[in-house]
């Protein structure tokens, strides 16, 4: 009778006696995530500078504190991607780059007679060269950055250059707008 109720107790429950483990994975991997953090430290590290109050309370004019040179060009080409963001934002809606699986800017044709409604001033603002050098500057900033992460980062040697591109290029299309060119694995290209 104790086996009936039992029985009876578990078919109206609905339970089950079976065991369920549940895992949850993140969708990056342990070394994108480090690639992040520590990139996400420079970020930090460049609001930090920013900041920094150039006197003292008595109004006498401080020395900022030392950096290493890597550490400062790091900065600088934070500041400098920082800077050009907007423009990149439109050359990326006028469709002339694009996001590689490198993790740089690739161009593409620099089109001035197909513009999409507003960006008409826009696109006549900029020269094929000054516009191929700002992305020529921007993408030596990401290698420099990219650079910088591998320094800081204990797990990583020079030796581990592409996976640090392959992971900033995986963010990049990530964080690619809609519409906007991107390159996959394969080195075919497409819109987000």
């Amino acid at each position: 009778m104790k086996r009936m109720i039992l029985l009876f107790l578990i078919i109206i429950s609905g339970c089950t006696l079976a065991k369920v483990d549940v895992e949850v994975l993140s969708e990056r991997t342990a070394l994108e995530n480090q690639i992040l953090g520590t990139y996400n430290a420079l970020d930090r590290e460049m609001l930090l500078v920013a900041s920094v109050r150039g006197v003292d309370s008595q109004g006498n004019i401080k020395k900022p504190p030392v950096k290493s040179r890597e550490k400062q060009d790091a900065i600088a080409a934070i500041q400098l991607i920082d800077f050009h963001s907007d423009d990149l934002l439109q050359f990326k809606k006028l469709g002339w780059i694009g996001e590689n699986n490198k993790g740089f800017l690739e161009l593409f044709e620099m089109n001035k007679k197909q513009v999409p409604k507003g960006l008409e001033e826009f696109s006549r603002r900029f020269t094929f060269k000054e516009f191929s050098a700002i992305i020529q500057q921007v993408n030596q900033a990401r290698l420099v950055i990219m650079q910088r992460v591998i320094d800081m980062n204990e797990n990583l040697k020079d030796t581990d250059m592409p996976k640090v591109q392959q992971i900033f290029a995986k963010l990049n299309a990530e964080n690619a707008g809609a519409g906007e060119k991107i390159q996959d694995d394969r080195g075919d290209w497409k819109q987000k």
